[in-house]
């Protein structure tokens, strides 16, 4: 976005000065220049949003799975605490001990 600003910028102080300076066609070629050079900042800059997008999906679905994990591993261990509180009731209630 800053480069998109600077380049902006110095076309317009490159025009300004190429009116007053140059020809009708040296300052035509001198804006065609600048348009180019600010299309290639627009393009990696573009490029360079198109990347942190991709790497945030990613980073987004990674977090997705571990959080899945987690919530697997954590119901996993809420059943077997269940199971175990469960047979110690038992136990409690029978005076036995569980086979």
């Amino acid at each position: 976005m800053r480069k998109m600003i600077l380049a902006a910028a110095v076309a317009g102080s490159a025009l300004g000065l190429a009116a007053c300076s140059e020809t009708a066609e040296q300052a035509g070629e001198t804006v065609d220049a600048m348009a180019a050079d600010a299309t290639s900042v627009a393009e990696e800059g573009a490029e360079a949003v198109e990347g942190a997008a991709d790497a945030t999906a990613e980073a987004a679905g990674d977090a997705v799975e571990a959080t899945g994990e987690a919530a697997e591993g954590a119901a996993d261990a809420t059943v077997e605490a269940a199971e175990g509180a469960a047979e110690a009731a038992e136990e409690a209630m029978t005076g036995e001990a569980a086979e």
